[in-house]
Formats: C-alpha cells, structure tokens, sequence
C-alpha cells in the first residue's frame, strides 16, 4: 500500500498486535480506510477478525502498533474517548439495554455527543474532579436550562431520524422495550444507536448475524444507501455476497494475518482465500459457491 494512499487515510492501522497467553491472535496487521471508503474484514473463524474491531474500538488494548483517527492516535484511549473521537460500533452478538425502549436505546448512542447535559465534561477523565460534571450534569436534569432544552429537540430530532430510517421495523415500536423486539429488530436498534453518533467511521461486526435472507437484504440495501451518502464503514462479515456487493476493498485475514487485500472481484479470485477458506484449491468460482450457499443475500424484496 502506498504512502500517499496511507496519508490521505481516516483510519490507519500499523504493525497491530494483540496475544492471548502467548497466542498472537493479532500479528502485524497493517490497513487504512479512506474517507468514505467501505473495508471488509473477511476469514475463516478464529482468524482474528473481530479482535481487530476490537482493537480499533478500544474494546481490548494493542500489545504493539498503532492506531490513528483522522490524524490522532487513538490505540491508548478509552473506549469513551474513541467513542467521542468518532467511532461508533456493533458488536458480534447484539448488545441493546434490554428494559430500554428502542428510542432510549438510540438516545444512548448519542451521549458522546452532549454538551449542554453534560457541562465540565473535559473534567470527566481526570480523577480527582469527576465529581464536578456529575453535580453539573444533576442540576441540568433537575432545573433544566434554555441550552438543555434546544438540544433536547434536538436529540428527539436524531432518535426520530434514525427511527424512520427503520420505519417499517421500528416506528411501530419506538416506545417497546428491547427485550419484547426480534432478534432482528434488536440488531436494527443497535444499528441506530451507532448511527445516532453521527460517527466518523461505523464498525459492523457481522450485522446479519442471525438474520435469514430476507432480513439480510435488507440490512444490505441499508448500508448500500449509508454508502452512497459517504458513510465510512468497516465491518466483518461472513456473508460473502454482502461483503462482496458492499465492499470497496477486502481484507482477508487467516491466523491473525492479512494474506490477501484488494478490491472484491480479485479477491474472490485469489486462490490463496479459497485455500483458507477450504483449505484445498479448487475452481475459484465453484469454491465460492459452495461456501456461500449458506449465506447467500436475496435480491428479492425485503420482508
């Protein structure tokens, strides 16, 4: 990869490691993302895709390289601080305040964001003074001020935005608890409180997860129209029609390595992906089919 293409990157990732009791679950990973750019991380279970997110999203720390967001790094900070930097993400499994509403749950995502709930927030990160935004933060939301209300419109304003952008799915649960949704519509709620973030650079990790191929295509055509309003994204995925249609380059990783990267018809080609994936060389297309014909993605209209 050049080092033009690296200086004009959002995201840069170098020389990223991470080991797990001596087991290099990260080795050397090295990729960018450019604005507006969508990456896919695809490979074979346990080959270290998802800890990659999680490194990025300060959900586990490197033991080596560096990570840096529009210019700062960001390998060292809080989750929080990565959060207010400008990265929102999903995870694996789902993860929605389960006796929250669906609007509650997308309110949440935009917390990073406040200022007039959250006055003397500078002073949240530093020991000794974490008292001071808390006692601020309390008056706000006992007494209330003319800043707290506008940006309390605001805030109804996002949530409402993000609601219709699941109109169908979630306008007719808005006020539901996320414990009553479907597992479908759990994972369009965390969708929606990422969003809500107005993030710089959105982690998908397996979006489809769970969902059958009505529902995937139309997550799909969702992030198709978040692509074609320049939104970043990264994501991981197993479902290789997705990743394939979506994606503006793939990266492949096997054993905690990237052994392959490039736009999506070459590596659907590269006989070392399908010597990954199957763990023999076979006919590149036949291979591909084999593998996704339990994850292939309906052009068909959406359920």
């Amino acid at each position: 990869m050049s080092e033009e293409r690296r200086s004009d990157a959002l995201l840069q990732v170098t020389g990223l490691e991470r080991r797990f009791a001596g087991l290099r679950a990260v080795d050397g990973v090295s990729f960018d993302v450019a604005p507006g750019e969508v990456v896919s991380i695809i490979g074979p279970n346990g080959s270290g895709k998802t800890t990659t997110l999680n490194l990025v999203t300060g959900a586990l720390r490197p033991d080596g390289g560096t990570i840096t967001l529009d210019g700062v790094r960001i390998d060292r900070a809080p989750s929080v601080e990565i959060a207010e930097h400008g990265i929102a993400r999903t995870f694996q499994n789902g993860r929605v305040f389960a006796t929250l509403s669906v609007a509650d749950n997308i309110e949440v995502g935009i917390h990073s964001t406040l200022r007039a709930h959250r006055p003397f927030r500078r002073f949240s990160h530093v020991f000794l003074l974490r008292w001071l935004p808390l006692l601020a933060e309390l008056f706000v939301a006992v007494v209330g001020t003319p800043a707290a209300r506008r940006e309390r419109a605001e805030i109804d304003a996002v949530i409402q935005a993000e609601i219709d952008r699941f109109e169908a799915r979630l306008g007719p649960r808005r006020d539901d608890p996320a414990y009553s949704l479907s597992y479908a519509n759990r994972r369009r709620t965390e969708i929606a409180r990422a969003l809500a973030l107005n993030p710089q650079l959105l982690v998908l990790d397996e979006p489809t997860a769970g969902m059958n191929q009505s529902e995937t295509a139309e997550v799909l055509a969702q992030l198709l129209e978040l692509k074609a309003q320049g939104q970043t994204m990264l994501l991981v995925e197993h479902k290789l029609d997705l990743v394939m249609t979506v994606s503006d380059r793939v990266i492949v990783m096997d054993g905690g390595r990237i052994i392959a990267e490039g736009a999506p018809q070459d590596v659907r080609r590269d006989p070392v992906v399908v010597e990954a994936y199957l763990g023999r060389r076979r006919s590149l297309n036949d291979s591909l089919t084999d593998s996704l014909s339990d994850s292939s993605v309906s052009d068909g209209a959406a359920r």
